[in-house]
């Protein structure tokens, strides 16, 4: 995908071949095909637009064209671009998909409606405390490490079922779901397959996996929701 910078997608109001629109019905043209293919209906899969990095305008094409769930890496970039659009869009579902540090988690809470990425015994702890106090309670997605990297975040799959157990026990927090970020140089099939097979056996109902390069793969394998931002917003305007 090329980049956007200097076009009218900026205005968030561009209808050509390269606009926010266009691709986004290419995106769900190939989410419908890949979910009949696999034997699921196309609304059984939930499409997280990612949007990190791009400026609300184009979050509002997407918005205009009927995409209602986002996704932000970032905490303070999010503050920056959603509670205005938040206001005119009561339905927009935000998901936070990037890592969470514990000073930032009274803004999350307050913010995003799905944080995807708990990933530690001690975000565990501070979002709970935090949604005890602020009574809003968003939904939680574990982030599961299948590649047991150790320089990536996430629960190792050992350890996912003892730590559900806490965090929904003790801790009390709406864990609904598993999400997970393969490795770059292996085939994610096989992470695909690992956690859907862990969220089954778990009882847990949302699968959040598989991004622009791979969504169609995850899909097959059993995505409740998929992360997709280049294949609809184009390049990302600056590195991150």
């Amino acid at each position: 995908m090329t980049t956007t910078q200097g076009t009218g997608e900026e205005t968030g109001r561009n209808t050509g071949a390269d606009s926010v629109t266009k691709r986004l019905e290419e995106v769900r043209r190939a989410i419908a095909a890949t979910a009949s293919a696999s034997g699921s209906a196309a609304g059984q899969v939930t499409l997280v637009a990612v949007s990190k990095t791009h400026p609300a305008e184009a979050v509002e094409e997407a918005l205009d064209a009927g995409q209602r769930v986002f996704g932000e890496n970032r905490v303070q970039e999010a503050k920056a671009k959603f509670p205005t659009l938040k206001e005119r869009f009561p339905d927009l579902e935000l998901h936070l998909i990037g890592p969470l540090q514990t000073n930032k988690v009274k803004d999350a809470v307050a913010l995003f409606d799905v944080i995807q990425t708990l990933d530690r015994p001690k975000l565990a702890e501070a979002l709970a405390e935090e949604m005890a106090k602020s009574g809003r309670r968003p939904r939680c997605l574990i982030e599961v490490n299948t590649g047991e990297e150790p320089q990536k975040a996430g629960i190792a799959p050992a350890e996912v079922e003892g730590f559900l157990a806490d965090c929904r026990g003790r801790l009390g927090l709406p864990v609904t779901g598993l999400m997970c970020i393969p490795p770059v140089d292996e085939e994610p099939a096989m992470h695909f397959a690992l956690l859907a097979e862990m969220a089954r056996r778990l009882g847990l109902s949302e699968v959040s996996m598989g991004m622009s390069g791979d969504y169609e793969t995850a899909i097959r394998f059993g995505a409740t929701h998929v992360r997709v931002g280049t294949a609809i917003f184009g390049a990302r305007p600056y590195p991150v």
